[in-house]
């Protein structure tokens, strides 16, 4: 068994120092504060030591957020293994555990899924754009249990915006990678443009609830946004078959 050098341990041990710092700027100080400067100054080191690691800031910064991206499923992951073998149970639970996080972690919110495109975390795009990562795989695979084991209503693919096809189909042949390799016994065929298009809306409506609630933009004062976010679960469940109350 092969064990890593010295160097290779002093390597590793440096980056993790690096990660450490930047996610200590970013929580403290938000996005813009991760630089390379302000994190070799942290460090006690030149800034040009951190190319050594990281080809740019924006190398950094999605290591970065793929570390948040993780941390966040591992989380979620965590919660729902405490409950029922149930896809709806659990789906809803990861959309109610992805609010919370985003309410109590809103810096690392803001670098994952709010920055905008050309700034700050510009590579990051969306949860669902990257649907490979550890929370694009945890929110599918509940969605694939429950298409897997409910008889939901489904919109047709005919009923899709011919305007949208082409975007729609590059992400349900990701879908269907994912879905395929998380074994929920989803039918290929059934992954067709209007499931696709029906998760698009599902994580729309998700997403702009959350990032209105972050970051208080609601056109009126909302004192019991969680009774909102409520409301717009069961509209969902409501839609989909999966609610008749």
């Amino acid at each position: 068994m092969s064990h890593p050098t010295r160097r290779g341990r002093a390597r590793a041990a440096t980056e993790q120092d690096i990660r450490r710092t930047a996610r200590k700027l970013l929580v403290e100080q938000g996005p813009e504060a991760v630089t390379l400067r302000a994190i070799a100054r942290e460090l006690g080191i030149t800034a040009p030591a951190l190319y050594r690691y990281y080809e740019s800031r924006d190398d950094l910064v999605e290591n970065l957020r793929l570390d948040v991206c993780a941390d966040l499923a591992d989380e979620l992951a965590e919660e729902i293994a405490e409950l029922p073998d149930d896809g709806v149970l659990q789906l809803f639970a990861i959309c109610k555990g992805f609010r919370r996080w985003a309410l109590t972690h809103t810096k690392e919110f803001t670098l994952v899924f709010a920055s905008p495109t050309g700034g700050v975390g510009s590579t990051a795009g969306s949860a669902l754009s990257r649907v490979d990562e550890p929370f694009g795989r945890i929110f599918l695979a509940a969605a694939g249990r429950v298409l897997a084991r409910h008889d939901i209503v489904l919109p047709s693919a005919s009923g899709v915006p011919d305007e949208l096809r082409d975007d729609l189909q590059t992400f349900q042949e990701s879908l269907v990678a994912v879905l395929a390799e998380s074994d929920q016994g989803v039918p290929v065929e059934k992954i067709d443009l209007g499931v696709t298009y029906l998760m698009i809306q599902f994580w729309a409506r998700l997403y702009g609830h959350v990032t209105l609630e972050v970051f208080g933009n609601y056109p009126i004062p909302m004192s019991k946004p969680d009774v909102l976010f409520e409301s717009m679960l069961i509209d969902l469940a409501r839609e989909i078959g999966l609610y008749s109350g």
